[in-house]
């Protein structure tokens, strides 16, 4: 792995969610850890990690010279942070662009080199094939906003949006010039190959999402377990000349310093 530089996201550490006040206010809708972010950077870094992605949610809660110190104490660099939006409905869109101006706003002030997004909403009567133009368009604005602040912006596909499988996937990166960060867990759950999906968009990849994931019972799981065949991927991921950094995470553990632990253990082996 001594091509890549390793970093971990902190959202194991506390259950997952966005802000309730979301529910009628979008542009205070976040995603966010409801868990200890002091407590994620220290085992981060205890776990061998160089870097840490957090949600925008639980960045924005400190300011930037808290957040500086923190990184600072731990001596971890912050790779990105992960906002995420419809991105398919008109009139909301100006307030989801704005809390991810803000999320941008601070990425960039404390360094940071990337940028992720999520999203590309189900409509309740299924997907309706214009709402790819709408969520491509969507993403060139975020690009834009990333690129005004120096950062990289990637689009992550995601079980529950309208881009899981290789399919959507060609289909939307046909439609936008922004970056691809595949999620080997997600796109392997949604029945693709992300070996395969790494090397057929590799002019587009420079921030990678590794996770472990099984299919019965469904659950994400730490590199070392699981179905995802993460060998595969990291072969992959040297043949199409990667270097950069890679970014584990999991989105539930009971013990969160194990699971990093565990997936760490696995990558200095790999």
């Amino acid at each position: 792995m001594s091509s890549f530089k390793l970093a971990y996201h902190a959202n194991c550490w506390g259950s997952l969610g966005g802000d309730a006040v979301g529910v009628t206010s979008i542009t205070n809708l976040a995603y966010r850890t409801f868990g200890d972010m002091r407590r994620a950077c220290a085992d981060i870094a205890a776990a061998g990690y160089e870097g840490v992605e957090l949600f925008d949610g639980n960045l924005l809660d400190f300011s930037a010279a808290e957040m500086r110190a923190l990184l600072a104490d731990n001596g971890l660099t912050l790779v990105a942070t992960y906002a995420g939006g419809n991105f398919i409905f008109d009139d909301i869109l100006p307030e989801e662009l704005a809390r991810i101006i803000r999320a941008a706003d601070r990425a960039a002030e404390l360094g940071a080199p990337h940028l992720v997004v999520g999203g590309g909403a189900k409509r309740f009567d299924g997907i309706r094939e214009a709402d790819y133009p709408r969520l491509a368009a969507a993403l060139d604005r975020v690009k834009e906003i990333a690129e005004e602040r120096g950062l990289t912006a990637h689009y992550h596909p995601h079980l529950s949006t309208i881009v899981e499988g290789p399919e959507e996937v060609r289909k939307i990166f046909a439609l936008t010039g922004i970056d691809f960060c595949p999620d080997t867990a997600h796109l392997a759950a949604a029945g693709g190959d992300p070996a395969a999906l790494i090397r057929e968009h590799a002019a587009r990849i420079s921030y990678v999402h590794l996770k472990g994931f099984q299919k019965e019972p469904f659950a994400f799981t730490p590199l070392d377990r699981g179905d995802v065949p993460t060998d595969a991927i990291i072969a992959a991921l040297r043949e199409i000349g990667f270097a950069g950094w890679v970014c584990t995470e999991l989105d539930s553990w009971a013990d969160p310093l194990e699971g990093a632990k565990a997936s760490r253990s696995y990558l200095e082996s790999a």
